[in-house]
């Protein structure tokens, strides 16, 4: 579901075609791909299973680690584990295959099927929920902020209820992409008021049986018994994991179980085109387009971008403590799945992967695709100066840049990535699919590629005196949310506290703005400059009288 920086393409034309010619077959190297997996091969840790394809055949499949620690079971290449958002594309492939059977349009009004969406005045399509162009807030975020832990029962009902009471959106359907499992979810109730099937019906009739698929499903009940399935776990500290599985039961932006054996199969399928035909194929992979004509770079369910210079189509996903990646290089009909039962798997493992075996024809690709583009100078002077807080008004993020022993690094909270020098002003993120670009006071930041924020550059705050942290002292409430938190004093300093929030320290950021792990928060005044609320995110809250 989450996506985190989570979370793509150099445009070269709408749509990948759907059939490729056969390439030789690659050189696997087990020992080099194992030595990748090194820290999740162990009995006493969660880990990962990796799956290899080429033309709809597994070149080298693994499991590395343990898929239920109290059992002591290993992790193979059948066991089944939760995908997170790699499940999006099985969602808009059933209302792909919906709208080639004239059963919907995309470009239907999605109040037609869900009359419970406010009219916000301006019509939001269904293809805006699968290109992440609608404007809605993510509803995993609302239900967490509203009180619900990931570890509580929730069901389409609570998810609807939340998204329906929302008074505005982020932003103008079709002006900005927005990564949003809002949509996703709505999609699936779209399935499910149209043909009267569940999601989880309809793509175990339409999608997973009709491949092979035959342990792929949407899980739709938490309390179902999964035989096969990996328990996920996150770190406690100190070589130790805890339990980090989820109780809600949407569906749509997640929550498909497979393994990396049956996803050969769907993959294969974007070559054969043996469900829905091209029609399918194309159409989860049209680019999405803003209404300023820009692409998105994100298709129907899937990222599109290249990687070192060959032509890439890729989703991640994480939900609870499970992570996955699925990428597929189109030209090499190379396809590698990687699925994990542990929060702490590093982003870039696919990455690595594809290195190791794709070696040769990724130098060669971005050797090429360096040439074409032409390399930047580089940058005179001394990098400190790039240092700085740097703010995203649309998106209320704040995001730093820091000198670390001569060394620049991208900086957020709880986490901290290096920056290399790709020539000119301009910077990529290690361990991210980020670049940053510095002019003046102005920090872009290119995601897979595509995927533009413009950051402004703040002046720090000053250093808030006792009696100014005491003034944001309260009580405050959510009308959106139906949810009251407050702000109290801790070891001197205010913090936020919300029930499933939890207790954050609020960090002083620029001026009337305040970090914390769980977003940005910046106060409202009124004209004499009295604390009247807050706006968390985009989310409203007034303060309650004393």
């Amino acid at each position: 579901m989450h996506a985190s920086l989570r979370f793509t393409v150099v445009g070269l034309m709408a749509a990948l075609p759907a059939l490729a010619a056969t390439p030789s077959p690659l050189r696997i190297q087990p020992a080099r791909i194992d030595a990748v997996f090194k820290a999740y091969n162990s009995p006493s840790s969660p880990g990962c299973a990796l799956g290899i394809s080429q033309d709809g055949k597994l070149l080298y499949s693994r499991g590395y680690g343990t898929a239920d620690l109290n059992q002591g079971t290993p992790i193979t290449p059948t066991t089944l584990f939760d995908i997170g958002s790699v499940s999006k594309q099985f969602t808009a492939a059933s209302l792909v295959l919906l709208a080639h059977e004239g059963k919907l349009a995309l470009t239907d009004d999605i109040r037609k099927y869900l009359p419970e969406i406010p009219d916000y005045g301006t019509p939001i399509t269904v293809d805006h929920l699968l290109h992440h162009t609608s404007g809605l807030r993510d509803y995993n975020g609302l239900l967490f902020f509203k009180g619900y832990h990931y570890e509580d029962v929730t069901d389409d009902d609570d998810a609807l209820d939340v998204i329906a009471r929302q008074r505005a959106l982020r932003f103008k359907p079709g002006t900005r992409f927005e990564y949003s499992n809002s949509g996703y979810f709505l999609a699936s109730l779209i399935v499910k008021r149209v043909t009267g099937k569940s999601l989880a019906v309809f793509a175990k009739e339409r999608l997973f049986q009709p491949l092979g698929m035959t342990r792929s499903h949407f899980r739709d009940d938490h309390t179902a018994v999964v035989p096969g399935r990996a328990t996920a776990y996150s770190p406690a500290g100190k070589g130790a994991y805890q339990l980090d599985m989820s109780n809600w039961n949407q569906l749509g932006d997640g929550q498909v179980q497979t393994s990396v054996t049956e996803l050969v199969k769907w993959e294969e399928n974007f070559s054969t085109a043996k469900v829905g035909g091209s029609a399918l194929i194309d159409g989860l992979q049209t680019r999405g387009t803003l209404s300023s004509g820009a692409s998105t770079g994100y298709g129907r369910g899937l990222f599109l971008d290249t990687y070192r210079g060959a032509q890439r189509v890729h989703h991640s996903g994480a939900w609870g403590g499970y992570r996955a990646a699925l990428m597929r290089f189109p030209a090499q009909h190379l396809s590698i799945a990687i699925l994990c039962n542990r929060a702490d798997m590093r982003p870039d493992l696919a990455e690595r992967v594809a290195d190791l075996v794709l070696g040769n024809a990724l130098q060669a690709a971005e050797q090429e695709e360096k040439a074409a583009s032409g390399a930047p100078e580089p940058a005179s002077g001394d990098s400190a100066r790039y240092a700085g807080l740097y703010y995203d008004e649309d998106g209320q993020r704040v995001l730093s840049i820091r000198q670390q022993d001569g060394k620049l690094e991208l900086a957020f909270p709880g986490r901290a990535l290096p920056l290399r020098a790709a020539g000119g002003d301009r910077f990529e993120v290690e361990g991210a699919p980020l670049t940053l670009t510095f002019e003046g006071e102005q920090m872009t930041l290119l995601r897979s590629q595509e995927i533009r924020t413009l950051f402004q550059r703040k002046q720090p705050a000053a250093p808030l005196s006792d009696d100014a942290w005491k003034q944001l002292v309260g009580a405050y409430y959510s009308p959106e949310l139906d949810v009251t938190w407050r702000i109290e004093l801790k070891d001197g300093k205010a913090a936020l506290k919300g029930r499933a929030l939890g207790t954050h320290p609020l960090e002083a950021t620029f001026a009337d703005a305040f970090n914390t792990p769980r977003g940005l928060l910046r106060l409202t005044r009124d004209e004499s400059k009295q604390v009247t609320g807050f706006v968390f995110g985009d989310l409203r809250f007034e303060r309650k009288p004393r």
